[in-house]
């Protein structure tokens, strides 16, 4: 048990729109040790930000409950995040050596769909294979349900464009990036029923023109790409044959442009052999757009490591 503390201080407000990070704290972890954050909020806070989704549970309970070490008192559970967006982790391999890696994508990079509670999201699984070869690396998930290249949404953030900057190129010790982002800006222009109505259509130039500017801005900051192609969606509720084109499109470019450092081929790991245009039913969780478990797993055992 460690007490976090502010500039010295045991209590701190977050201003509006704004974000807080604490002293640091010693306590050591190991590679794919949890850590716990207990916050307490001393008065009703109104409307919070949170992560949605998030794949594993947090637990409440009401009055001041820092210092228990026991979770007879946290009753209360929901299946999203609230306020802390990050832990970040001084020493190590990757502080030395500058080599962690950036999982940045949308709800397939969040893991939705992995079973809560166990940490079977590609990025953890990708974690796992670094650790398994006795050289772990950092891994950040950095996916946002419902998140676009191109388009910022009321309730998925902002374009991936514009959130690059804090959510990768901000981050310490990172060498690498891994970009999944677009189908969601495919889908969403092509469905009404997208919550918060359908975004602006948007052309393969148009999302070839955003991934350009992700690249650009990494390799300024010498941090490598890593181009990953977007995985099939024929069934899914926002797919149409004009959207499975500009995938393809897009998809091509990515294998063959040679602009990135590195290609992570998820498309042709998931797709069904009979179908390139549908993911495989052993990793579909059901929705036809989101993998399931195995699916994560297989998204992870694609990555070459030597490229990272």
């Amino acid at each position: 048990m460690r007490a976090l503390s502010f500039g010295g201080g045991r209590s701190a407000t977050v201003p509006v729109g704004g974000e807080l990070l604490s002293d640091g704290v010693g306590l050591k972890v190991g590679a794919l040790e949890s850590v716990t954050v207990t916050l307490y909020l001393d008065a009703p806070t109104g409307p919070a930000t949170f992560h949605a989704q998030a794949g594993a549970t947090s637990y409440r309970a009401a009055g001041d409950h820092r210092s228990d070490l026991g979770a007879e008192a946290f009753t209360e559970t929901s299946r999203s995040w609230y306020y802390l967006s990050g832990v970040e982790v001084a020493g190590g391999r990757s502080a030395a050596h500058r080599d962690g890696v950036v999982a940045f994508g949308d709800s397939i990079t969040d893991g939705y769909g992995a079973t809560p509670d166990t940490d079977n999201r590609y990025p953890d699984e990708l974690a796992e294979r670094f650790a398994a070869a006795g050289r772990p690396r950092s891994v950040v998930n950095q996916g946002i349900s419902g998140n676009q290249l191109t388009n910022d949404t009321s309730w998925a953030g902002e374009k991936a464009v514009a959130r690059f900057r804090k959510d990768v190129l901000n981050e310490p010790n990172v060498g690498t990036v891994i970009v999944l982002e677009g189908i969601n800006d495919i889908g969403a222009s092509e469905w009404p029923d997208f919550p918060g109505g359908p975004t602006p259509d948007v052309s393969v130039e148009q999302l070839i023109a955003a991934q350009r500017e992700l690249i650009r801005a990494a390799h300024a900051k010498g941090i490598k790409v890593i181009g990953a192609t977007l995985t099939p969606f024929k069934g899914a509720a926002y797919y149409t044959e004009r959207g499975e084109i500009k995938r393809d499109a897009l998809n091509d470019w990515i294998r063959t442009s040679g602009e990135f450092d590195g290609v992570l081929d998820l498309d042709r790991a998931l797709s069904d052999p009979a179908d390139r245009d549908r993911m495989a039913a052993a990793y579909d969780v059901g929705d036809h757009l989101h993998p399931n478990d195995a699916g994560y797993r297989a998204m992870a055992e694609a990555v070459d490591l030597g490229t990272l």
